[in-house]
């Protein structure tokens, strides 16, 4: 019988890999890399052997996907910021088989997911980030979701929902991630510097994550669901249910 081993939201910003080249950025991000070597860490202390990782920066417009190639290997340089993830080698095993099993099981809930094996299908760098500190040497298999845009809040917990019941019956140990920021509201273009990492993008966006870091810390989960969705950029994962149930 499967099982969550644990359940993470976890940043994937650039900012974290630069921050450990020389220049203006060097050793600001230290405590997020700290933080996502620990996940890594407690990860294989538990003897988890799977990533799910809810990737809100590989953003569909059309339907529900996973990237259930049997491997993931290529050289990565990032679409939206070639400056900062250029040539990276990343290398994972994949896991279609429950890929299949949780696009199977969404099927009997009438909602279309497709589990791809393609192979010119790369990663996002929503899961590239955390999984080069959490999964170095690619010890665990990687499955990567999508975010749809245009799924309801319902499609996305149904999603969640499958996913639990599925590694529960599989046998797999899984580390559920939901890989993303909340409010997300970047600097204006003249903003954009060596000056940008200092800058807050909106205090309301700002004020707004700080409550929802309170209400998490308070495991007042139902009441967290509902101020996700007044957040300006927080594409909703489908890991949200799975965290209320798994959260640790």
């Amino acid at each position: 019988m499967g099982q969550i081993m644990l359940a993470a939201e976890i940043a994937h910003v650039p900012s974290i890999l630069i921050s450990e080249r020389e220049g203006p950025l060097k050793g600001k991000r230290a405590a997020a890399i700290q933080a996502q070597r620990e996940i890594g860490k407690r990860a294989r202390d538990r003897a988890a052997d799977t990533f799910l990782v809810f990737d809100t920066h590989w953003i569909s417009h059309l339907g529900c996907h996973m990237n259930a190639n049997t491997r993931h290997r290529r050289l990565y340089a990032s679409h939206e910021a070639p400056h900062m993830i250029q040539n990276m080698q990343y290398d994972y095993p994949g896991d279609p088989e429950l890929g299949d099993a949780i696009a199977a099981e969404l099927g009997k809930d009438g909602l279309q997911v497709l589990a791809h094996k393609v192979e010119t299908l790369p990663l996002d760098c929503g899961t590239i980030v955390p999984m080069h500190y959490m999964n170095d040497g690619g010890w665990a298999r990687v499955l990567s979701v999508a975010a749809p845009i245009f799924a309801s809040v319902e499609e996305n917990r149904k999603f969640g929902a499958a996913c639990a019941r599925e590694i529960a019956a599989s046998s797999r140990k899984v580390d559920v991630l939901a890989s993303g920021s909340m409010s997300h509201n970047l600097v204006s273009n003249k903003q954009v510097g060596d000056g940008q990492w200092e800058q807050v993008g909106s205090q309301f966006n700002r004020q707004m994550d700080l409550r929802v870091l309170d209400l998490r810390k308070q495991r007042r989960y139902a009441e967290y669901g509902e101020t996700e969705l007044l957040c300006p950029y927080f594409p909703s994962s489908g890991s949200g249910q799975i965290m209320a149930e798994y959260h640790l």
